[in-house]
């Protein structure tokens, strides 16, 4: 193995991108399940509290519907246990909300309490990939009821609500499964095919390649993480499996992957007839070994330490400028702030601008159709849930989308409990989402994640373990099957783990200079040996000695 030094070298200069910030892209290929499903889980309990003169509560039912947007990308048996955990997960936010709202009415004293809980939301949200819409939707229910008047004795009936309210979002999102069963691993497994056929597109060294081949070996992963969340094994997974590693080996040799027919596979598993076959060797088809890629929770929770310390300060320090400044509703500045922090100071950077973008926006589209919304209760209701459905639709296209109709509907759901002053709603909600979004932004600027050119070199050291270990096998006379078809799924985990933490350390402050040189060998090193590998195996038409397997010997 080849050792390169890392080149010494001043850190370069950090710029905050606007380019690109609020580009639309294409839409998610299933963006109408998460809008279906969340009207279905909002409208019958408000138009039922709506019927009953009790809209007042509606804040509460809205807190167990709004569970419906997450864990729709999961496999149904996996998205039963991942949706319960969100559903107790609002409900063990929404009764420390609640209870500290009982026992105090300090707002700097609920401002921090509302500080720690969207911390830890932000955190146990990341490290268990729950997935979009991640902590925010959690922290906004908290943070809301914060600032609701309560007491001690009506607390467990408004939590009866919400897990009510909670168990119809769980089965409305379930519910899919009596028609399409084997529905999120096929889609998965489409992205997968065509990540792979656009990166042969390119053929591996076309303009754009370095980005194409990063997407499509985060598909891939993205694509086996949904396989092997499913327990039982199935014909169907089976086969769909197959055409993972097809897709893989499609992104080890691009040269000699047929893009066309990968794009055929992804469309065929639009239907709901039988997986195509991946046509793979007998030998190869017999020994599919999925690397668990994902670490223990504990593992997950230590990398986040710097972006739970970030939302804590932020939040908090916005929620007190706030207060400061003589807001009524402190917690939006808090949400703003905990909306913003992404992996890295470059992504929170470009939140931050989706975010006030969209939110003023979205106080116009709120200021054009209140007239509407005040004609009676059901145009309110009937208004908020139109608003969701819109945010779900778009929000996959630009964050900022999105919020053109989610603060809309925020505002809506203040006056469940009574008609308020559109022009003063309308003011303070545009302060405080400005006040979120600087303060917010500022905090991040001081916690710095100073451990993430650490992880660069815990994954360059990864991967140069994962390609030698490949690399000794292909050098044996005989190799087992089972043992390369391990070793090319852990050499191919460990390659997109490298470019994720690469990825994330060149946006982020605060920090020494990566070794770029060394991770662009170490991954041209490790995809030739990626190469050989499924040359070995019978996965890629072998053309005899070539710079690939010489370039995989140790």
């Amino acid at each position: 193995m080849s050792s390169v030094p890392p080149t010494p070298a001043s850190p370069p200069a950090q710029r905050l991108p606007l380019a690109g910030v609020l580009r639309l892209g294409r839409p998610s290929d299933i963006w109408f399940k998460p809008a279906l499903s969340v009207v279905a889980a909002i409208a019958p309990p408000n138009l039922t509290l709506l019927a009953l003169g009790r809209l007042d509560l509606a804040m509460y039912a809205m807190a167990g519907s709004l569970c419906a947007l997450y864990t729709h990308n999961r496999p149904y048996a996996a998205r039963a246990r991942a949706l319960l955990g969100v559903v107790l997960g609002m409900l063990g936010g929404l009764a420390v909300a609640l209870v500290a709202a009982s026992l105090t009415g300090s707002a700097a004293v609920l401002v921090t309490v509302g500080a720690l809980l969207a911390a830890a939301q932000k955190v146990l949200c990341d490290a268990t990939r729950i997935g979009p819409p991640g902590n925010v939707v959690l922290t906004f229910v908290s943070s809301a009821s914060l600032f609701v008047p309560q007491t001690l004795d009506r607390v467990p009936g408004h939590l009866a609500l919400a897990a009510a309210t909670g168990a119809w979002a769980w089965l409305v999102c379930m519910a899919p499964a009596l028609v399409r069963p084997h529905g999120p691993e096929r889609r998965a497994t489409a992205s997968a095919l065509r990540a792979a056929a656009a990166y042969a597109d390119t053929g591996g060294a076309g303009e754009g390649h370095a980005r194409a081949r990063a997407a499509g070996y985060a598909a891939v992963q993205a694509a086996w993480q949904s396989l092997l969340s499913t327990r039982a094994p199935s014909r169907t997974r089976r086969a769909l499996e197959r055409l993972v590693v097809r897709a893989e080996v499609a992104l080890a040799a691009p040269a000699d992957a047929d893009a066309g027919r990968l794009r055929a596979w992804a469309r065929a598993l639009r239907s709901t007839g039988p997986v195509p076959p991946a046509g793979l060797p007998p030998a190869a088809a017999d020994e599919l070994f999925g690397v668990a890629s994902a670490r223990s929770l504990r593992a997950r929770l230590g990398p986040l330490t710097p972006l739970a310390a970030r939302t804590a300060l932020g939040c908090a320090l916005a929620g007190y400028a706030s207060l400061a400044l003589g807001v009524g509703r402190p917690y939006w500045a808090l949400v703003t702030a905990a909306s913003l922090y992404q992996a890295n100071i470059a992504l929170t950077w470009s939140r931050a601008v989706q975010r006030v973008v969209g939110n003023v926006l979205g106080v116009l589209a709120f200021a054009a159709v209140v007239p509407l919304a005040h004609l009676g209760q059901a145009a309110l209701v009937l208004c908020c849930v139109a608003f969701s459905f819109g945010a779900e639709a778009l929000i996959s296209r630009n964050y900022w989308l999105g919020s053109v109709c989610v603060t809309p509907m925020a505002l809506l759901i203040t006056e469940f409990a009574g008609r308020q002053q559109p022009g003063a709603l309308m003011t303070e909600r545009v302060v405080d989402t400005v006040v979120g979004a600087l303060v917010g932004f500022a905090a991040a600027l001081v916690v710095t994640d100073r451990r993430a050119g650490d992880r660069v070199e815990h994954a360059l050291t990864g991967a140069d373990r994962a390609r030698e270990h490949a690399a000794r096998l292909l050098a044996g006379p005989h190799p087992g099957a089972a043992a390369l078809e391990s070793a090319r799924r852990g050499l191919a985990v460990a390659l997109a783990d490298l470019r994720a933490a690469a990825d994330a350390a060149a946006g982020e402050w605060g920090q020494r200079a990566l070794p770029q040189e060394r991770v662009v060998l170490a991954e041209q090193s490790g995809h030739r040996t990626l190469a050989a590998t499924a040359r070995r195996q019978g996965l890629l038409p072998d053309h005899g000695p070539d710079t690939e397997t010489e370039d995989a010997r140790p």
